[in-house]
């Protein structure tokens, strides 16, 4: 079966974006007049938890539970999250986050060879845009099909809700295509819709248990489409042991 479509998660796999992440929950904090500051091994063990809004409401729950009791909660991490994520977006704007290596000359390759592109995230559409916008403005506008974001799916990664919302765009199987992920999670979302998985892990996710993807790689520097193919091709043939 060929490969019809390569479908990639964004946070750590498009774009080196966790640290601007977290300096920016770290000034939303601020702003908020919260003690909380998030340093970088606490974000790692953060990282865990899927989404935004749901890792400030994990960890409120856990260094302020009684805010989380309170009848205004659910705001409260609301406009928190949208204020981070508009201080997120200006910093991207700013050109702060760089694309990962061979992210941009890769999904060339899969367009000039008619190969489908998605995205499937969960972060949210509006940071998606950005990066677009930005960051990868030197794609064509019209490059990824189908943008599944965290709006799409109730349930995060590890879930395979995303994936399966993209599948069911694209009209495509799991086996039909590749997910490019950079973490434990996002292998675990990808296997669970039946699609062969490649990791690229950043500086964030080193320490992930990656089971079940077809390879580990530092990034996409070297690879083109041809080996591409290998990979869906050999995450295939397992899935079918």
């Amino acid at each position: 079966m060929t490969l019809a479509a390569v479908i990639f998660d964004v946070d750590g796999t498009l774009a080196d974006t966790e640290e601007a992440h977290r300096q920016a929950f770290n000034a939303a904090f601020q702003e908020f007049g919260l003690p909380w500051h998030w340093d970088v091994e606490l974000y790692v063990e953060l990282l865990a938890v899927a989404g935004g809004k749901e890792r400030l409401t994990h960890y409120c729950r856990c260094v302020d539970p009684r805010r989380m009791m309170q009848a205004d909660s659910a705001e409260f991490i609301a406009r928190l999250h949208q204020r981070k994520t508009r201080i997120y977006e200006r910093r991207v704007e700013m050109g702060e986050v760089p694309a990962r290596p061979g992210v941009v000359r890769l999904i060339r390759e899969l367009a000039e060879n008619d190969v489908r592109v998605a995205i499937a995230t969960t972060t949210s559409r509006a940071n998606v845009d950005v990066l677009l916008a930005t960051t990868l403005g030197d794609l064509p506008l019209d490059c990824f099909e189908v943008i599944g974001a965290g709006e799409q799916a109730a349930a995060k990664k590890p879930a395979p809700d995303i994936y399966h919302w993209v599948l069911n765009e694209l009209q495509l199987t799991g086996a039909d295509c590749l997910a490019i992920e950079d973490s434990r999670n996002g292998v675990r979302a990808a296997r669970a819709a039946g699609i062969p998985v490649l990791v690229t892990e950043s500086a964030w996710t080193r320490r992930d248990d990656f089971t079940g993807a077809v390879a580990v790689l530092p990034d996409l520097a070297d690879v083109d489409l041809a080996r591409l193919r290998c990979f869906h091709e050999e995450g295939r043939c397992r899935s079918s042991i």
